[in-house]
């Protein structure tokens, strides 16, 4: 506790400019690369003729073992894709937790170690997606193209994420995410093994936080740029502008009128 009560009063200290820049080239770097592969994935759907021979590209319906793990793959990038940018805060405080700890000459933990803890997260929800995904081909419920097939499910996705936006869970779990630093010196651990266990809980509250949020890309398209960017930025402005305690009241409530128009109209 005396330990935690010291790195309080000094994590909020600029943090160097070399580690600043390592934090942000290392998380720059790998959500570069995710969009890439989202860019490369999105434009081989549009052009089946040369996409159907992409070595990654799943096959659209009648999946076998490897189409599932290439859907995985597809949703756990998406994820990191979608999720990294807004992780910047809680990365950049944790590296500057591990400056002061290196100043005071106690045992630093890999911050590249938190962030796969935080991914690891994602990948478990990309695989609970791609079931649900492979569920509701089977079903018919989606097209080969990963957009809702009816207009019922479409109106459910947006109800049942507006809705859940107005809960008391939701808004606990963001509360966890807007404030990086309280999260990080309330639950610190030594070691690779605790970075992990770290990065692993903050990404359950990210999952807890977002996770529904990520199901609406069954209605708006699993691979549709424009509204991967738009979910990319609304959950950046949820957990970079605190303030805006209105923001998940009002996305709820648009939400919920929304579904209710798209099922009433189907």
């Amino acid at each position: 506790m005396a330990e935690s009560g010291l790195l309080g009063r000094h994590a909020t200290r600029r943090l160097p400019v070399r580690d600043h820049v390592v934090a942000l080239s290392g998380l720059t770097a790998a959500a570069t690369l995710a969009w890439a592969y989202l860019v490369y994935m999105s434009w081989g759907m549009e052009h089946m003729d040369v996409g159907a021979t992409m070595a990654i590209m799943p096959r659209m319906t009648h999946w076998h073992t490897v189409d599932l793990l290439l859907v995985s793959a597809m949703w756990a990038i998406m994820m990191a894709a979608m999720m990294l940018p807004s992780m910047v805060p809680t990365v950049l405080g944790f590296a500057s937790i591990n400056n002061r700890r290196r100043e005071q000459h106690l045992p630093r933990v890999q911050t590249g170690v938190f962030v796969l803890g935080y991914l690891t997260v994602w990948s478990g929800f990309s695989l609970f997606a791609t079931l649900a995904q492979w569920g509701l081909l089977k079903a018919r419920l989606v097209t080969p193209m990963m957009v809702s097939a009816t207009p019922f499910l479409a109106g459910a996705l947006l109800v049942i994420a507006g809705v859940f936006q107005l809960t008391p869970v939701k808004h606990a779990c963001l509360a966890r995410c807007v404030s990086p630093l309280g999260f990080l010196l309330t639950e610190w651990r030594d070691g690779t093994r605790g970075a992990w266990i770290m990065g692993f809980r903050h990404g359950a509250y990210c999952v807890g936080c977002c996770g529904l949020l990520m199901t609406l890309l069954f209605v708006f398209g699993v691979m549709n740029l424009l509204w991967i960017a738009a979910l990319s930025i609304y959950v950046m402005l949820e957990k970079l502008l605190p303030q805006v305690r209105w923001l998940a009241f009002a996305q709820g409530v648009l939400l919920i009128c929304w579904g209710i128009a798209v099922a009433a109209g189907g």
